[in-house]
């Protein structure tokens, strides 16, 4: 393990990881996006988006901002991912090797940096654990996940469930970790505990 703290923080979709992420970043720490990473590796162009397109074809494209660019239409592709789990694991082979790399070349370029924080939702599922020297694990309720999906993204309940029911559950991630961040309560209750744990 490095010398270096490398806080993994993960939870799961809708459960607030990102409103913590966002909160340590404004307290100087790098925070490291798997999301960040994983669009990156499906940028107009990019090998993993001429795979994609290789892939699901017309459905999934869509005309970017130049004529001459074809972009992922990220919706119609979570559409088809979330629908098939068999679909699912074939995106995730493309597009979690490609996060690693990003990680291991960030990482690299923070080496000297006392803490660092990697904010990937599938930290777990993807392996990424092995990068942390502690995982920090951001929970709600099931039934607030999918509300928080519903209104943020604009999803069917249905949409929600599949989305949910694509990762780990979250008491299978609490049972992992080295820290339970609950999001259950008031807005921002959080922070006393995360303000702790620095």
């Amino acid at each position: 393990m490095p010398s270096q703290r490398r806080i993994g923080l993960t939870g799961g979709i809708a459960s607030g990881k990102s409103s913590v992420g966002r909160w340590l970043s404004d307290h100087g720490l790098p925070v490291l996006d798997a999301d960040r990473y994983a669009r990156d590796a499906l940028a107009p162009g990019s090998a993993g988006c001429q795979a994609v397109l290789a892939r699901y074809g017309p459905a999934v494209a869509a005309r970017g901002a130049r004529a001459d660019v074809v972009e992922l239409n990220r919706s119609a592709l979570a559409d088809i991912v979330f629908a098939d789990a068999v679909e699912r694991r074939w995106l995730e082979r493309l597009v979690h090797p490609l996060v690693r790399q990003a990680f291991d070349t960030a990482l690299g370029e923070l080496e000297l940096t006392p803490a660092v924080v990697l904010m990937v939702p599938l930290l777990y599922e993807s392996g990424l654990e092995s990068l942390c020297t502690e995982v920090w694990v951001v929970r709600c309720s099931k039934e607030q996940q999918q509300q928080r999906l519903i209104q943020r993204n604009r999803l069917s309940a249905q949409q929600a469930d599949q989305r949910i029911e694509a990762q780990w559950p979250l008491a299978r991630k609490c049972l992992l970790a080295d820290q339970i961040i609950d999001n259950s309560g008031e807005p921002d209750a959080w922070q006393a505990q995360v303000l702790s744990l620095l």
